[in-house]
């Protein structure tokens, strides 16, 4: 499989979940992968399986929510491949952050601004730091493929989660952005909009899916989506076979928005 053959491909969050499956998928698909998260040890089980599928790529450690963070990703893949053909910008916090920092997925007034601030750091700040260094790249090697990762919970309203919600649906609005601005160049930018996919994200939450009745009200195929279905939408988006796909919103989510 060869869909990707000789690209250069920057996966953020891809130690876990859906960045993860994009690194692993990609390079199965001949893309050299990049993949960057803050923890160097998840990114090295990350890259273990990358090789392990006879893949190739290297793994940066960095927090892509700071500008020092980004820019340390964006320079090593220059440094050691010289392009950038692709950008999924995967990194994110969800749910699973209420463990260690209670308050941080509630509603405007249960989160408290510093809160507020962290998730549109993560969530929102760091596509738009990859990006804007990403852009110039792809400018001058004469195109390129952006992904962001957003959510349906950025296409619709929610009683908590405010932060995230907020986050998730400007993604969707500077990709339209990015696609206006940046089509000129080459670079086609579109986003997912994930529906409850399995991962630690939502690891909290998972075990509704174990009542048949919640299943069906949260999602008409009764369960959650893997990962890899998410990456394969992604493949799809950063190929060549989606090259008339540009500022779009892929929904994966098994139908749930269908029912809204």
């Amino acid at each position: 499989m060869t869909r990707l053959a000789d690209k250069v491909a920057v996966i953020t969050g891809a130690s876990s979940g859906i960045g993860r499956a994009c690194m692993v998928r990609f390079a199965r698909e001949g893309a050299r992968v990049v993949g960057c998260s803050r923890t160097q040890s998840r990114l090295d089980e990350a890259l273990a399986e990358v090789t392990a599928a006879g893949g190739t790529g290297m793994a940066v450690a960095a927090d892509v929510g700071t500008e020092d963070g980004a820019a340390r990703l964006i320079e090593a893949a220059i440094a050691a491949y010289g392009r950038i053909d692709i950008l999924v910008n995967a990194a994110g916090v969800g749910y699973s952050l209420s463990a260690t920092n209670p308050g941080a997925m509630g509603d405007i007034v249960e989160a408290r601004p510093e809160q507020w601030r962290e998730v549109m750091g993560i969530d929102l700040d760091s596509c738009y730091l990859t990006s804007r260094l990403a852009v110039p790249h792809m400018r001058t090697q004469g195109g390129g493929a952006i992904v962001h990762v957003s959510s349906i919970l950025g296409l619709t309203g929610h009683p908590d989660a405010h932060a995230y919600t907020s986050a998730k649906g400007a993604l969707i609005n500077l990709t339209r952005s990015m696609c206006a601005a940046y089509t000129k160049d080459g670079i086609r930018t579109n986003c997912v909009a994930p529906g409850f996919i399995d991962t630690p994200m939502i690891a909290s939450h998972i075990s509704a899916f174990e009542d048949e009745a919640v299943a069906d009200r949260l999602c008409p195929m009764h369960r959650a989506g893997t990962p890899e279905e998410v990456a394969n939408g992604c493949l799809f988006l950063v190929s060549d076979e989606a090259s008339y796909c540009n500022g779009t919103t892929l929904v994966l989510d098994g139908g749930s928005m269908a029912r809204l």
